[in-house]
């Protein structure tokens, strides 16, 4: 089935390209998610009178994704801290969410939680690396310290047990 789509798919195309998807697929998810729409006469017809302001849009958020990705590198590092035990491993975790309120604090860019990839969870301090991805085409990377604010004596309790 030919469908032009709404919105930029992964790994299908971006946004004004006719593509060949199964049937399926369109009908399933691509059209009642609002990311394609079903290539008819009429939406050819509309998609070439549209083309070049699609492609201008398109461009104009390449652009601001460029710009948000020079800010973001210019940081160059984050630094947080969280309760720690002895061993180094947090109390907790460091969510998406609380990297995307420390971006928007540090930096002014407001940055949506799903698009704040972690190869590992943040769940003892050291150095980790964050990919954030501000559009198709343009990813961020920047770094993460995390320290303890606070290191709090981990207890083991033994059992023992009593043979009479």
């Amino acid at each position: 089935m030919q469908v032009i789509l709404k919105k930029d798919v992964q790994n299908i195309g971006e946004v004004g390209d006719l593509v060949n998807v199964k049937d399926g697929y369109a009908r399933n998810y691509l059209i009642p998610n609002s990311l394609a729409e079903i290539a008819t006469k009429g939406a050819l017809a509309q998609r070439e009178r549209n083309i070049a302001r699609i492609k201008a849009k398109a461009e104009k958020l390449h652009q601001e994704a460029l710009a948000a990705k020079e800010e973001i590198e210019k940081i160059g590092l984050i630094s947080l801290s969280a309760k720690a035990g002895e061993s180094g491993k947090l109390f907790g975790t460091i969510t998406t969410k609380k990297l995307s309120e420390e971006l928007l604090a540090k930096c002014g860019i407001e940055i949506d939680k799903k698009s704040i990839i972690l190869d590992n969870p943040i769940n003892h301090i050291g150095n980790f690396v964050m990919t954030i991805k501000l559009s198709s085409k343009v990813k961020a990377q920047l770094n993460v310290e995390v320290t303890a604010s606070e290191t709090i004596k981990e207890v083991f309790e033994e059992e023992t047990t009593e043979e009479a």
